[in-house]
């Protein structure tokens, strides 16, 4: 029994033992839903492009590329030359690098330290100094050469290096993850921008065909005007109707323009050189099939919970740190070389010089700062523990989000389409009745506006299942675990 004592000690000093907590990845929430209530099998159908039935699929994966889904290829280029060129990426990529060279110095703090110093050196010595007399103590000059290896190693007896060598690779997966995070962000970003202009356009293009059917309806009420056929009050009436409308279209330009600025930065170019391209609402396809994946993967399908697990991890091992720098410090050290007044017989054996040196360190009594670093990295860890349950609950929130809009504007485009279809016909009755003189123009021109306002709200709710399918895809994570590994980033 004293021997494995003995051989168990030697063991422990010589390999070292890490102090502080190991590591091991929170659980996710135990739910079985996204959503308060049971999702549907599918949305409502609307009449016309971007009005199909959604299907939900649980337990689906997601493409990497889910943007493909849309079949839009300008769409698909654009996505590629943002991540080609996008400084948020490349940002991203050297911070990564950054936290790979950072690891490397930790890992090095494993080796031995090892140095060589060499120098040639005259010198005068008087023995005076010292209180010697006589003729045999005069002051003489010589020369001193010393060619010497020096080595340190630090016993990693509590696992102090370890750990930090730990926390450097929590950091690296930290780094990995908000890269993947920069990266789903910015594919969103563009596929949104893309859907927003496209949305934009059609907008303006409706409001320019009203404000050109209400111009020639004007022309057509002042001729009537001059031929006594219409009222003053008719005339002022239209140009009022007309004013309004054109009243809305600047907004709408100046949207648009924003949305391609910042579709220009996104790619990666300035605005003025970008050739952003135009987009059509109705050349893009709504995903029909859309992957829901169980609410146990998600926290290992999101960048950003990943990358939060990865802090907290890196928090983890710092305790570790600080809990072995308060136990004793042993370094080794010792030199090896050659000493003489001759650099010819510098190398010769007689002139061998070496010394060994074991070092302990440990401090008594610092005012309690030991224990408060200690303290404080604990309190470190509770902190990153509690962002990373609230990164978990905003990462469900976010799938609970689209899931209810897209299932809500589903519901909320075939109304929209319905009531721009009733007010199309309430339109055409109310003109034919106004040329029969069954009623004032008034009513005319109020149709005239509500199919307007109709026709707008039927192009929003359009747009909104686009954006809403692009947001279910990035709140899911993206599939970056389905795509070869750019970042460096592991399958979850």
């Amino acid at each position: 029994m004293k021997h494995f004592k003995l051989t168990w000690l030697t063991f422990m000093v010589l390999a070292g033992c890490a102090v502080g907590p190991d590591f091991e990845p929170p659980c996710p929430p135990q739910t079985d839903s996204f959503t308060e209530t049971k999702l549907p099998e599918k949305t409502v159908e609307a009449e016309g492009k971007g009005g199909e039935a959604q299907y939900f699929l649980t337990g689906k994966d997601i493409p990497a590329e889910w943007w493909r889904l849309f079949h839009s290829k300008c769409l698909n280029e654009l996505i590629k030359r943002g991540l080609k060129k996008s400084p948020t990426i490349q940002a991203a990529q050297a911070a990564l690098r950054q936290a790979q060279e950072n690891l490397r110095i930790s890992v090095s703090a494993l080796y031995p330290f090892v140095s060589l110093q060499a120098y040639p050196e005259r010198q005068r010595f008087n023995p005076a100094v010292f209180g010697a007399t006589g003729s045999t103590f005069t002051p003489s000059t010589f020369n001193l050469f010393n060619a010497t290896v020096n080595v340190s190693y630090t016993l990693d007896i509590f696992g102090g290096i370890r750990r930090q060598i730990e926390s450097s690779e929590a950091l690296v997966k930290y780094q990995q993850f908000e890269a993947e995070a920069t990266y789903l962000t910015l594919t969103a970003n563009i596929a949104t921008s893309v859907i927003t202009e496209a949305s934009l356009r059609a907008q303006i293009k409706a409001t320019e065909a009203l404000i050109a059917l209400q111009e020639k309806s004007l022309r057509i009420m002042k001729d009537k005007f001059r031929l006594g056929g219409a009222s003053k009050l008719d005339v002022l009436a239209q140009e009022t109707q007309l004013a309004q409308t054109k009243a809305t279209l600047p907004p709408l330009q100046n949207n648009l323009a924003k949305v391609r600025n910042a579709l220009a930065v996104l790619v990666g170019d300035l605005p003025s050189e970008a050739e952003i391209p135009a987009f059509n609402l109705d050349e893009l396809t709504l995903p029909t099939d859309l992957p829901v994946s169980l609410p146990c993967n998600l926290v290992q399908q999101r960048p950003d919970i990943k990358a939060a697990e990865a802090q907290l991890h890196s928090y983890s091992a710092l305790i570790g740190v600080s809990l072995a720098n308060m136990f004793p410090q042993v370094n080794l050290s010792g030199s090896y070389g050659f000493l003489s007044d001759q650099l010819k017989t510098l190398f010769e054996h007689q002139n061998t010089i070496w010394n060994v040196i074991a070092n302990m360190t440990q401090t008594v009594f610092q005012g309690g700062a030991q224990i408060a670093k200690y303290e404080a990295s604990i309190d470190a860890f509770d902190q990153a523990f509690a962002q990373y349950r609230q990164t978990v609950l905003q990462g469900y929130q976010n799938v609970a989000d689209s899931l209810s809009a897209i299932e809500i504007d589903a519901t909320y485009l075939e109304a929209q389409t319905n009531a721009e279809k009733a007010a199309w016909e309430t339109y055409s009755l109310t003109q034919i009745q106004y040329k029969g003189g069954l009623i004032p123009y008034l009513a005319l021109l109020d149709a005239e506006r509500q199919y307007h306002l109709a026709r707008i709200n039927r192009i929003q709710a359009q747009a909104a299942r686009y954006t809403d399918t692009v947001a279910l895809f990035q709140s899911l994570g993206g599939g970056w675990w389905n795509r070869a590994p750019s970042c460096g980033t592991s399958k979850p």
